[in-house]
């Protein structure tokens, strides 16, 4: 039980209001189509949905966007994104429009609902938990998916970050119900603004029942190893929230063990500036010469 509250501790110390806003589930008004006063694009529906997971009576859906002449015979390469919001609150729609536009060049896109910490007795342990059984749901129904299961990349903004990056790092913490011998290592990763290492004196201030030791257990950086996959990072430079110099961190943990891991930095831009215009764009552009480069995008 202990355990338990500390972990919520954790998500509510690290993330109280303001920190880690939701990702917004459209472009605000005026952004959408550039011209002042008009309403914002309405974000592309996925293909279809389906259900990866149940808890305690719960469904738990994974988004699909499929290529234009999907076939189940076909081999293309994939993505899954997780949302951001804090681990309180969010939705599959923050990833909309770089799944819809990523289908479009021929990847079958995955945008995840996760069990969030605004509900009773979450943590962000269960978040994580969540996260690595809709990646091996990817994983293990790629031939029915049209994939190529070795060619699975993952991505996220904010605490959707920490996540994907939880299922290159984090593997001690899995569902007991899921089958631990589908690996959770993406083929790439593909982070916004990610809280990839955790701020250890602020929870350890706000509550006297944590410490640095049970901080690490869910903090990305902390379990960084050889074979990480190749990974970009884009970053606000004046993001308060998460400050660039943690994934400047991460990045260069992972370049001293052998990996790859670049950080793009953005001049004057705060927490979650890559979903507004025209930085959507302009990171999803960046995002798939990183993905060509690595073959997971023709």
């Amino acid at each position: 039980m202990k355990r338990t509250f500390g972990f919520l501790c954790l998500a509510l110390t690290l993330l109280a209001p303001p920190l880690f806003p939701a990702q917004p589930s459209a472009a605000p008004k005026g952004k959408g189509t550039g011209k002042k006063g008009t309403a914002a694009a309405p974000l592309p529906a996925p293909t279809e949905k389906q259900v990866y997971k149940e808890v305690e009576g719960k469904s738990l859906e994974i988004w699909i966007w499929k290529p234009a002449n999907w076939s189940a015979k076909d081999k293309h390469s994939a993505i899954v994104f997780y949302h951001g919001g804090g681990w309180r609150n969010g939705s599959p729609n923050a990833f909309a429009r770089q799944s819809a536009k990523l289908a479009e060049k021929g990847m079958v896109a995955f945008s995840v609902q996760y069990r969030l910490t605004s509900q009773a007795g979450v943590t962000i342990v269960d978040c994580v938990k969540d996260a690595k059984s809709a990646f091996r749901w990817v994983r293990a129904h790629a031939n029915e998916l049209g994939i190529d299961p070795a060619k699975i990349a993952a991505g996220g903004g904010s605490a959707g970050g920490h996540l994907a990056a939880a299922l290159a790092t984090l593997d001690a913490i899995n569902d007991p119900k899921d089958d631990n011998k589908i690996s959770t290592m993406p083929a790439a990763l593909v982070l916004f603004n990610p809280a990839v290492r955790l701020n250890f004196a602020r929870a350890q201030e706000a509550s006297n029942t944590r410490t640095p030791e049970s901080v690490a257990a869910v903090s990305p950086y902390e379990h960084v190893k050889k074979g990480h996959p190749p990974t970009i990072i884009f970053h606000g430079e004046d993001d308060t929230t998460v400050p660039i110099q943690s994934v400047r961190d991460y990045g260069q943990k992972v370049a001293s063990l052998d990996g790859s891991c670049t950080v793009v930095g953005f001049d004057g831009q705060v927490h979650s500036f890559f979903n507004r215009e025209p930085f959507v764009w302009d990171t999803l552009k960046q995002a798939e010469a990183f993905l060509k480069k690595h073959q997971l995008l023709e």
